[in-house]
């Protein structure tokens, strides 16, 4: 089975099992917006508590705020994003079909990259254990001339976006013959930039001054808030500003199903040091945010640190944090080194004065930010991603699994009658009565067993309890395992402690 197919499938079983729907599918659907189903709120929701508890609970120095979408007009114009929130974009004249001229490049550099692991598939699999993977990107020819060809697109584009300069955008589009994948031509229009902002209107009027913008990021709502959260908190430097808010962005070229959205939500945190300490509090941010993906369990070969080629003009450093998803590595979290730009804007624009006192220093001045940004929906996307899983048993079934981590899973625990039979259902009604008070349950007596067994697999619930004849008399139920399917006899006053030990959100944040 193919990635794309890998893909197609995940998202079936997203709309199946109550993830994810397609936004306003009755009337046809709207491009680009999906809704969570009952399954996909509660994944979100505790992907959401994951990230909130790792940055506020477990750091005494970060606090966390909620701004709202609408915010002063001038506030977009300090942040630069009126003048300068712009995607560089390309047509074809034959399909009529719009793209991002640097995410064309990007897939041409991806497929160069994918022609470099098929060449090193091909040399581990001939040398076997006497393989050594860095000679042999080093010193094999197709590697070295593949590898060569990517850095120059790569250091072109990058010269290309700095300087602005579209017209050496598209003459690279056209140097490295890229196709249009719909028509199959090269037949390309110039590259323009599109502002990406959506506009509304404050009231009833319809003038300039009444122009509002829905936020494109949730960041300059901590950063006009410096000053309230510094003084009402009495915070030191270094401490963070956490925020987990919706954003909009006019996206035209929205694709790969919840990847890249018109309506998304945002985990952001802003955090802010003396100038000249900005690089070690990168570098720190760096391993942490990779740390808090990791505890996961989705594996360390799906994540990869991508350095920018191009930096934004108020950065000094910057690198993603990338994951393997169903098409290819693409970004999950960036962290930035954002200089003092964003204070140092918004006190030019307000005309207030936007500075830290220092006590240890006995100076004022504008704090430095480093920012760790992470879309919720791509988090979602890649843990759903990671967890799917087509199995094929010993008896010759198949199933259908996903194989979340046991804090993120929506349904943690399922209690099940074996039969639907007055004396049994009354025992698994106590059970779950008393364990839907920690843990979001579900209680299911239709269909046998194994199809019950089925069905949550298919949502990823943990664990499974049992409540049979047996349980009349002995007080024991069988809790059964998701992944290994194991089933093991437990006491039914035991059950809320050990299910506790598995499913609570504290096994992450220990982790990280």
């Amino acid at each position: 089975m193919t990635q794309e197919e890998l893909f197609k499938n995940l998202i079936a079983h997203t709309k199946e099992y109550g993830f994810i729907f397609p936004s306003s599918e009755l009337y046809d659907g709207l491009g680009a917006v999906y809704d969570y189903g009952q399954m996909g709120s509660e994944l979100k929701a505790n992907i959401k508590k994951y990230w909130w508890d790792s940055m506020v609970k477990l750091n005494e120095n970060i606090v966390g705020i909620d701004s709202c979408i609408f915010m002063h007009p001038k506030i977009w114009k300090a942040s630069g994003h009126v003048d300068a929130f712009n995607d560089p974009l390309i047509d074809n004249k034959d399909s009529k079909k719009r793209y991002r001229a640097d995410v064309l490049l990007e897939d041409y550099i991806a497929k160069i990259e994918a022609k470099i692991e098929k060449e090193v598939a091909k040399g581990q699999k001939r040398f076997g254990e006497a393989f050594d993977e860095a000679q042999f990107r080093a010193t094999n020819p197709n590697v070295l001339r593949e590898k060569a060809k990517a850095d120059e697109v790569r250091a072109r584009m990058s010269k290309a976006l700095n300087d602005n300069d579209l017209v050496a955008l598209r003459q690279l589009i056209i140097d490295c013959e890229i196709v249009d994948p719909i028509s199959g031509t090269r037949n390309w229009t110039d590259v323009r930039q599109f502002n990406l902002m959506f506009s509304t209107q404050l009231g009833n009027t319809s003038d300039e001054t009444g122009t509002l913008y829905l936020r494109p990021e949730t960041a300059q709502g901590i950063f006009v808030n410096f000053l309230n959260v510094q003084k009402s908190g009495r915070m030191k430097i270094p401490f963070g500003i956490a925020q987990i808010g919706k954003a909009f962005r006019n996206e035209i070229v929205a694709r790969q199903f919840i990847f890249r959205m018109r309506e998304f939500e945002q985990m952001e945190m802003q955090f802010f040091v003396r100038p000249g300490e900005e690089l070690k509090w990168f570098e720190h941010w760096k391993e942490k945010r990779l740390k808090w993906h990791l505890a996961i369990g989705l594996g360390r070969e799906n994540y990869r640190y991508h350095d920018h080629e191009k930096l934004a003009h108020y950065a000094n450093a910057a690198t993603d944090i990338e994951f393997n998803f169903p098409f290819g590595f693409k970004e999950l979290e960036g962290i930035h080194s954002r200089t003092d730009f964003d204070l140092r804007r918004h006190q030019e624009f307000s005309g207030k004065k936007i500075q830290y006192f220092d006590p240890e220093q006995n100076a004022s001045y504008t704090p430095y930010d480093i920012e760790t940004s992470i879309g919720v929906d791509r988090t979602v996307l890649a843990v759903l991603s990671g967890a799917y899983c087509q199995e094929k048993l010993d008896n010759g079934e198949e199933r259908v699994v996903m194989k979340f981590h046991p804090a993120l899973a929506p349904v943690k625990v399922a209690v099940l009658p074996l039969v639907k039979k007055d004396e049994l259902t009354a025992v698994a009604q106590k059970i779950m009565d008393e364990l839907k008070l920690d843990f979001n349950c579900q209680y299911e007596e239709k269909d046998t067993i194994g199809r019950r067994y089925r069905r949550q697999d298919a949502i990823g619930t943990p664990f499974c309890v049992t409540v049979d004849f047996d349980s009349l008399t002995d007080g024991k139920v069988t809790l059964r395992e998701r992944d290994t399917m194991s089933q093991e006899r437990v006491s039914i006053e035991q059950l809320p402690s050990i299910v506790e030990k598995k499913v609570s959100m504290k096994r992450l944040l220990e982790q990280i």
